[in-house]
């Protein structure tokens, strides 16, 4: 038997790429998304790839008899991987009502009905954001929590101790996968970040800098304590992300997790700044990037990158892709979604 995975938020940037990994590892999948920041061309793609067409609802997981269907229609489900929500950080800071209400209740909603549906195996698309603003790193799942730097970095910290409470007397088992930067895109070059809004992630910038879409790109703060001036993150592929899902889903299904939630960070374990990343793209593609150097931006943390080594011991996961592959894949689906004509 497949087992059946509801991908909430799937057809996003990381939850598209998800539902291609446990298609090819052996479960079904079900997606959910209300599309405000993404489209379903991704759909499409995964079929192209895998030769499934995957089940898709339109709803807002804050409306919980629209959510509900779902799981009326598929009484199945076996496993939930919840990446639905708001995510900038920037927006987070100049409407942080927006993000608690949005984030938060769909929350809620979507664990309320995996209890009353029996469902097993809850995955948390969580963030290093918990950590706050740190005072080193690497940073380990024991890393003592700071103040969140932005209200999105909230959301998350409060959203995994709702998940702690909530499923700490039942028989439902959770993971929350602490995300440190995900980047790049599939080795196909048919799928990508590709968010309808514009993105503030770092490497879309670059690479809507590089083919034209932006006239230039701004770094956010030279004067930080590092190496050159600017941020240091750990910039993940998108694809080693998606796979640790599929792992932490296996992890509970095969019965070898023993606590009620588990906690994992997901990082290469490798901090690069700003001006390296960029760096590293023109070395890369050979594309010089037009840029200039800014104030730092509100809400950003300075300096943070993970410590995987509990991934790897307990899930079997190891990061396979380098940041020369995650610039490299990242610009041919730039190059291919601008010829296709996306925005």
């Amino acid at each position: 038997m497949r087992p059946k995975v509801l991908v909430t938020g799937g057809t996003g940037y990381i939850g598209s790429h998800t539902i291609l990994d446990l298609l090819e590892n052996g479960c079904d999948a079900v997606c959910i998304d209300s599309c405000i920041n993404s489209d379903t061309s991704c759909l499409k793609a995964i079929k192209e790839l895998t030769g499934t067409e995957i089940p898709f609802y339109k709803a807002d997981l804050c409306d919980l008899k629209a959510t509900e269907q779902v799981f009326r229609d598929h009484p199945d489900i076996a496993g939930i991987i919840h990446f639905a929500a708001l995510k900038a950080v920037g927006e987070s800071v100049e409407k942080p009502l927006l993000y608690f209400r949005n984030n938060l209740e769909s929350l809620i909603n979507i664990l309320d009905l995996s209890l009353r549906y029996g469902v097993k195996a809850f995955i948390f698309s969580s963030s290093c954001t918990v950590y706050g603003d740190v005072t080193h790193s690497p940073v380990d799942e024991n890393t003592p929590w700071q103040e969140a730097a932005s209200p999105y970095g909230r959301t998350k910290q409060i959203g995994e101790q709702i998940i702690t409470d909530t499923l700490r007397h039942t028989d439902m088992k959770s993971i929350l996968l602490r995300y440190f930067n995900p980047a790049g895109a599939h080795p196909s070059g048919k799928m990508g970040e590709s968010p309808i809004n514009p993105p503030q992630n770092l490497v879309p910038v670059i690479t809507e800098t590089a083919i034209g879409k932006r006239k230039s790109m701004t770094v956010f703060g030279t004067d930080y304590p590092t190496r050159d001036g600017s941020c240091i993150r750990d910039y993940i592929h998108v694809c080693d992300l998606a796979h640790a899902h599929t792992l932490a889903l296996k992890y509970i299904f095969e019965g070898r997790q023993d606590e009620q939630t588990g906690i994992f960070n997901l990082g290469i374990g490798n901090g690069l700044t700003v001006l390296e990343i960029i760096e590293a793209f023109q070395r890369v593609t050979g594309v010089s990037l037009s840029y200039i150097l800014g104030d730092r931006r509100p809400g950003d943390v300075m300096a943070i990158y993970s410590d995987h080594t509990k991934a790897g011991r307990l899930l079997g996961w190891e990061p396979k892709m380098t940041i020369d592959d995650i610039v490299s894949t990242a610009w041919t689906w730039e190059k291919n979604r601008s010829a296709a004509g996306k925005s």
